[in-house]
């Protein structure tokens, strides 16, 4: 009889500890779900004092954005893992390397130009002093993205060497 009770005993609290843990992990998938980043909309708001018109507008208009931009990373990444997947191929198609190729820079174009027509809707929707602003915003992240991209970090025991000078 005693034996009984310890086993019900150790099958209810796993029971419950299962429970626990199911209901946690299921939570936790909401929380998972895609969303849309709020910080880069906020700080484009923030920065420019937008009223509260002007965030509707916004608002209406951002819609779908960040889709189309993660539909076509998505692309991209399936297309790049398809060309470097020909890596292993012993007889590899100049003509499929160029169409895959292509399909990227299609993609690639896709996306700088939803990104351009996104920043072109917030211009418009900006009065003069808020474009002033707007433009400078631009002008600084590209700056930044350009000082990003300059050069692979220098690693451990390699030298330091210049870049190689220009030649026209």
């Amino acid at each position: 009889m005693k034996k009984n009770v310890i086993l019900y005993i150790l099958l209810i609290f796993l029971i419950v500890v299962n429970v626990f843990f199911l209901f946690t992990y299921i939570g936790s998938q909401n929380d998972r779900l895609p969303r849309e980043p709020q910080g880069n909309k906020d700080f484009i708001v923030k920065e420019l004092g937008f009223n509260a018109e002007q965030i509707a507008k916004f608002k209406a208009n951002n819609v779908g954005h960040h889709e189309k931009i993660m539909k076509l990373s998505d692309d991209v990444r399936g297309l790049k893992d398809l060309l470097f997947d020909k890596l292993s191929d012993v007889d590899v198609q100049e003509s499929s390397i160029d169409s895959i190729t292509s399909l990227i820079s299609e993609k690639e174009k896709e996306k700088a130009k939803e990104v351009f027509y996104h920043f072109k809707m917030i211009q418009e929707l900006s009065t003069d002093k808020q474009k002033e602003k707007f433009k400078t915003i631009i002008i600084d992240a590209l700056r930044q993205g350009e000082q990003g991209q300059q050069r692979p970090p220098i690693r451990e025991g390699e030298e330091h060497r210049p870049p190689p000078p220009n030649r026209q």
